[in-house]
């Protein structure tokens, strides 16, 4: 079976943790920040975790499955 090309796209946004997981950045956090309130633009400055019913996926487009 041929090697998989890992997406492009993908690779920008994710990345693997030490214990496997894939982490990921908060969305909305681009422009139009004058109407968010600080709290909200602060907790989305922190990186999440992909959740589960994603994670296949997402392991699937970086090539790891």
């Amino acid at each position: 079976m041929p090697k998989l090309k890992t997406n492009s796209g993908a690779k920008k946004r994710f990345a693997l943790t030490g214990s496997g997981k894939i982490k990921r950045k908060h969305a909305f956090k681009r422009h139009i920040l004058t109407k968010k309130t600080t709290k909200q633009k602060r907790s989305l400055t922190h990186d999440a975790i992909v959740a589960r019913v994603d994670e296949k996926q997402a392991k699937i487009l970086l090539g790891l499955k």
